[in-house]
């Protein structure tokens, strides 16, 4: 599967290997890395904006503005394939929650 958020190719080798120990709310300032929920909040408003997008190409082949159907399916498997990503994105932190809940201290 690709990747249309972007997130994956993006990363370097070092990236990948770097832990990743920021705390809630702040950015370590020597790697500029954003704490995870205003990565979350990024890729949110990306599929947000995607879906919105493939909604106007919609609208705009509907109301005849738009004659090229090809981009117009491109624009929707897009925002298609970046919801079911961050669907997935969910689903992975839903089950590392159930996962952590579950742990006695």
């Amino acid at each position: 599967m690709t990747d249309p958020l972007g997130i994956v190719g993006s990363l370097t080798s070092a990236d990948r290997m770097m832990p990743m120990a920021i705390r809630p709310g702040t950015v370590d300032r020597a790697t500029a890395v954003p704490d995870f929920k205003h990565l979350l909040q990024q890729q949110i408003e990306q599929v947000n904006r995607l879906q919105h997008d493939a909604s106007l190409a919609i609208h705009e082949l509907a109301a005849s503005r738009q004659s090229e159907i090809q981009s117009v399916l491109v624009a929707a498997q897009k925002a298609d394939r970046a919801f079911q990503m961050l669907l997935e994105i969910r689903n992975k932190v839903m089950d590392a929650y159930q996962e952590i809940k579950q742990i006695q201290i």
